[in-house]
């Protein structure tokens, strides 16, 4: 135990073989982005739409900005993230004790922003606005037989942000994956569905987390099971929104 307890979560990216120009592989519902020709399957590199590129340009903005502890506003974005998820309790300092009661590593959460960044935080905080019921369920592991030594919730969620950046291929400027093609879709439609996304990543992952009756060593590898049945379902026919994803119904 005492292994386990000094053992840190990791950061996972895991590659995607499939990209812009390869005709190794036609998944379902992904026929927009083929044309037959001479007998065979080819892949069309659609060109992003004015809003596409804009939106995803803001969203990459985001994904570059560090947590900075001197800056007024992410100290102000750091509180309300406390005072969301406690409401009845008052932070007595950025630096506290109090912050690993949510699941930071230790009594500064600036130091487990540095896997990725001020987005992730953003995320966060958006799940605990939008989704009040879900995320208390989760940051409390109200739900299920739980391990004995649990995943800490806010390491978690700064690794779910670092992996859905990872299977978006957010960071690159020429991999074009089925994945990310379909999540830009979703992007034209609605500005948040990152942030949509996160959540039901989070609630993907406790689930699964709770069926695999996992321990903390095993974090890694429910990562790994909740980013394949998110790409999963990002390539079903019927999913056009963040929304339209079954695992969206997790979400209360």
């Amino acid at each position: 135990m005492a292994a386990e307890r000094s053992h840190k979560i990791s950061l996972v990216a895991n590659s995607y073989d499939v990209t812009c120009g390869r005709d190794t592989w036609i998944g379902k519902g992904l026929t927009s982005f083929w044309s037959k020709k001479k007998g065979s399957y080819q892949r069309i590199c659609i060109a992003l739409t004015p809003m596409q590129e804009e939106r995803l340009n803001r969203l990459k903005h985001r994904m570059k900005i560090y947590f900075d502890p001197s800056r007024s506003d992410h100290q102000a974005s750091l509180r309300a993230l406390w005072d969301t998820t406690y409401p009845d309790q008052e932070l007595q300092a950025l630096v506290s004790e109090q912050w690993k009661e949510m699941g930071w590593q230790g009594t500064d959460p600036a130091t487990d922003f540095r896997g990725a960044g001020f987005i992730s935080l953003e995320n966060l905080l958006f799940f605990a606005k939008t989704f009040s019921t879900s995320f208390q369920r989760l940051v409390k592991k109200q739900c299920g037989k739980r391990a004995t030594w649990e995943y800490p919730f806010a390491v978690a969620g700064v690794n779910i942000t670092f992996m859905l950046i990872q299977m978006l291929d957010l960071d690159s400027s020429k991999r074009r994956t089925f994945v990310r093609e379909a999540f830009l879709q979703m992007l034209a439609d609605n500005q948040w569905a990152f942030d949509l996304l996160y959540c039901v990543a989070f609630v993907v992952m406790d689930k699964q987390w709770l069926e695999k009756n996992a321990t903390y060593m095993e974090f890694n590898d429910v990562l790994k099971s909740t980013r394949t049945q998110l790409e999963k379902e990002l390539l079903m026919d019927e999913v056009h929104r963040v929304e339209d994803m079954p695992s969206y119904t997790l979400l209360c």
